[in-house]
């Protein structure tokens, strides 16, 4: 099963690397007991009849020897390291980069193309079959860039103190989803899946609608991301970050237990970071409209 994550819906972890250290019957020890899988269609194994698996790995084949697998200290390593270099370069753009009216002009065109760069590592990034940390923590960079001086400009302009909220907020559904994914009170199951990679689909669709209107009829389109309607939007987006997030959570769960290479870390830490920009986005954006209506 691949996450709702566009890093793992595109690839999931790499094929052609294994998944050293499992049987299909035997899951290594701390991992789920046969059967109790969601994912498993008659094996204890989610990977066994799934892409992300070797292809010679079958429902009882030999078990295959034992090699530098991922743990969940390697995901947290990388995405503090992939965060980081985010939070630190949105910090210097804020700083370096004034949105004052006289300089806003150029801030915003070196953040517009801070925000292209990212959009295409991330694409190199999805479409490589092994995880590469140069790209990923230059997109990182560049995404940090370009929240940065976005950010800034909401502050000056829109809502003063709304960044330190949407941050607040964003690491409040991060924490909540973790304890909740924890705790089995969300358990992520194919049905949770197709229900939110089609209400993901059915947003995107309605943003790329309300955006191609506002480019050719100005203002703000179909007013899907401003008054009443970008409240609802903007809820409805954090929901389907916070849904991401578990389906992400899933997905590393599964590479740990099952003993996914060390190097799929990276991958993880790139697929974690763009699912917080999207809530951290989604939620500066709510805040902005609610604030801007008082």
């Amino acid at each position: 099963m691949r996450s709702s994550n566009p890093v793992f819906s595109r690839r999931g972890f790499s094929r052609d690397a294994g998944y050293a250290g499992f049987n299909a019957q035997q899951p290594q020890a701390g991992g789920p007991a046969v059967g109790t899988n969601p994912y498993a269609q008659g094996a204890a194994n989610p990977y066994a009849t799934n892409p992300y698996a070797p292809q010679d790995v079958q429902l009882g084949a030999p078990q295959q020897a034992r090699g530098n697998v991922m743990t969940i200290d390697d995901v947290v390593s990388r995405t503090a390291m992939t965060l980081g270099t985010v939070v630190l370069t949105a910090v210097l753009s804020w700083l370096l980069l004034p949105v004052d009216p006289a300089n806003l002009g150029k801030s915003y065109g070196i953040a517009i193309g801070a925000g292209l760069v990212a959009m295409v590592l991330s694409l190199v990034q999805s479409f490589k079959r092994k995880p590469s940390p140069a790209l990923i923590l230059g997109y990182a960079a560049f995404e940090g860039v370009f929240l940065g001086v976005l950010s800034a400009a909401v502050s000056t302009y829109i809502a003063d103190g709304v960044v330190v909220q949407a941050v607040l907020g964003t690491m409040a559904v991060f924490a909540g989803v973790l304890i909740a994914y924890k705790m089995g009170w969300i358990r992520v199951t194919r049905r949770f899946y197709g229900f939110v990679m089609a209400a993901a689909m059915g947003f995107v669709i309605l943003m790329a609608v309300n955006l191609l209107f506002s480019v050719f009829a100005g203002g703000d389109g179909l007013g899907f991301r401003s008054g009443g309607l970008g409240i609802v939007f903007g809820i409805v987006g954090i929901i389907l970050g916070a849904c991401f997030l578990a389906l992400d959570f899933k997905q590393v769960e599964d590479g740990v237990t099952y003993g996914a290479p060390r190097e799929e870390a990276w991958l993880a830490a790139f697929g974690l970071t763009m699912t917080l920009v999207w809530i951290y986005l989604e939620m500066l954006r709510l805040l902005s409209i609610l604030q801007g209506d008082d």
